[in-house]
C-alpha cells in the first residue's frame, strides 16, 4: 500500500466499471485479524503461512496469487556487520547478531515482520538485546518503519518497493538481495460468504477475477516505471503464468 498499487488497481476498476473499491491499510497479521470480523469483502496478503490458517479456519476463500517483489537488507553505507554484498539473507542476519549492530523490526506480525521472522529461524536466532529494536509505529506500515531506520541508520529488511520509492530521501543501501528466501508473493483472498452472509460476495469475485485479468496483470507490470525507472511489482496471477513462454 505504502508504494500506491492498491490505490492505482482500484482507480483503474472504477474507471472500467463504476464499482468503487476502498481498503483500510494494514499489516498482514492485522489485516487478517480485522477481516475475522466480517466486515471487509477481500483481503489482500503477503505471509503465506498466515494466509493458509485463515482459510483454513474457514474465514476466507478462493486465494489466488496476484503479483510479487522482493525483500531486500538494508543498511547504512559504512556496513559495520559487514553484509553488502550477499546473496544469503540467514548469513546477513547471522553477522548482524553476531555484530550486535543496530536492527529495527517492524514487530507487528505483518507479512514485512512475517518474513523476517522466518530468515531468522532460519539463521538459527532468537534476536534479542539492545541492538535489537521494535520500531513502536511499526503497525503504521513499511514507509515509516524504512525512515526510522534510516534516522538510526540501522538495518532493516524492506520490501524492495518501499526502498525504491523512498530511495531519494533515505540514506540506507541495499546490502543483500537476491535470495530466493527474499521473494515476496503478495495474494488476494475472498471472506467466505457462508461464514459471513453480509459480505459483498459477487462484487469481490468480480474484483478478484480482474485483478488477476491481464488488464490488471500489465497494470501491475508497468507500474512504478514511469516515475521510478524500474517496475515495483511483477504479475504473477496463475492466469498470467501460464501465458508465459
Amino acid at each position: 500500500i505504502d508504494a500506491g498499487i492498491v490505490g492505482a488497481l482500484e482507480e483503474a476498476y472504477l474507471k472500467k466499471t463504476g464499482v468503487r473499491v476502498g481498503h483500510v491499510g494494514a499489516g498482514t497479521g492485522k489485516a487478517l485479524e480485522m477481516t475475522k470480523g466480517g466486515n471487509f469483502d477481500l483481503v489482500m496478503v503477503h505471509a503465506r503461512a498466515l494466509e493458509d490458517q485463515f482459510v483454513a479456519e474457514g474465514y476466507g476463500i478462493d486465494r489466488r496469487d496476484v503479483m510479487y517483489n522482493d525483500f531486500v537488507i538494508l543498511g547504512p553505507a559504512e556496513d559495520p556487520a559487514g553484509i553488502r554484498g550477499g546473496t544469503k539473507a540467514s548469513d546477513a542476519f547471522k553477522k548482524i547478531a553476531d555484530a550486535q549492530a543496530l536492527f529495527i523490526t517492524r514487530g507487528d506480525n505483518s507479512g514485512t515482520h512475517v518474513k523476517e521472522k522466518e530468515i531468522w529461524e532460519k539463521a538459527g536466532i532468537k534476536p534479542a538485546g539492545a541492538w535489537y529494536v521494535t520500531f513502536e509505529k511499526g503497525a503504521t506500515g513499511n514507509a515509516p518503519t524504512t525512515r526510522y531506520a534510516d534516522e538510526r541508520q540501522a538495518y532493516i529488511l524492506m520490501d524492495r518497493a518501499t526502498y525504491i520509492t523512498l530511495k531519494p530521501e533515505i540514506k540506507l543501501q541495499v546490502l543483500t538481495e537476491n535470495d530466493p528466501d527474499l521473494f515476496n508473493y503478495i495474494a488476494v483472498i475472498r471472506v467466505n460468504p457462508t461464514k459471513f452472509p453480509q459480505v459483498k460476495a459477487a462484487a469481490a469475485k468480480d474484483y478478484l477475477d480482474w485483478l488477476v485479468s491481464d488488464e490488471a496483470q500489465l497494470l501491475i507490470q508497468s507500474f512504478g516505471i514511469d516515475k521510478y525507472g524500474e517496475p515495483l511489482f511483477y504479475p504473477n496471477s496463475d492466469e498470467w503464468r501460464k501465458k508465459q513462454p
